[in-house]
């Protein structure tokens, strides 16, 4: 019997899943996070659009880096780590201004591994079922989006931001570290 996904995606989709799950753990209580360190809801919006407008800048030149890399999962690896790196620097927040630069540095990090993901993933999709695949990628950002949602909602009840924060960074840089030691014709 066949597998529904080559190795390739099956380990894509995994270690996305992680960290998609992993942002996905703040989103609906951020404001909250943002109150706790002094701020306001402003405050919340604008270091969101921060985060934003970090990604948007960084995916332009990230995307253009990626069409020269011959590996870009080693791309991928660093934009992993440095997002577990700015999850674990929110442990530190202790004012807007650090906030501003932490999600600046979390968006960076996204923008550095999205368009190397991309290409990988890409590369490794058969040409009759690339609507398949990528539909796939979609469902597991949605289902990740409502499972890190919940989850983190249930660690800060329970356990505070610091434990959520280090949650996320271990899941980022777990996926790091799996992909970094993937024998390189894997992916």
């Amino acid at each position: 019997m066949d597998r529904i996904f080559n190795r390739a995606i099956r380990i894509m989709l995994f270690t996305n899943a992680l960290v998609l799950a992993a942002g996905a753990m703040l989103g609906p209580i951020y404001a909250l996070f943002v109150e706790q360190v002094g701020g306001d809801l402003m405050d919340a919006s604008l270091t969101g659009g921060v985060f934003a407008l970090a990604a948007g800048i960084t995916t332009i030149l990230a995307g253009r880096y990626a069409d020269r890399i011959k590996e870009n999962e080693l791309i991928i690896v660093f934009g992993y780590v440095l997002m577990g790196i700015g999850f674990l620097l929110m442990t530190k927040v202790n004012s807007i201004w650090f906030l501003f630069g932490t999600q600046a540095l979390i968006g960076f990090a996204e923008a550095v591994y999205s368009p190397a993901f991309d290409a990988v993933y890409s590369k490794h999709l058969p040409d009759c079922r690339r609507g398949k695949y990528w539909g796939a990628w979609e469902a597991v950002n949605y289902f990740m989006a409502a499972a890190g949602a919940f989850a983190g909602g249930f660690l800060v009840y329970h356990f505070g931001f610091d434990f959520l924060f280090i949650i996320m960074a271990i899941l980022a840089m777990g996926s790091a570290v799996y992909i970094y030691f993937l024998p390189r014709k894997v992916l």
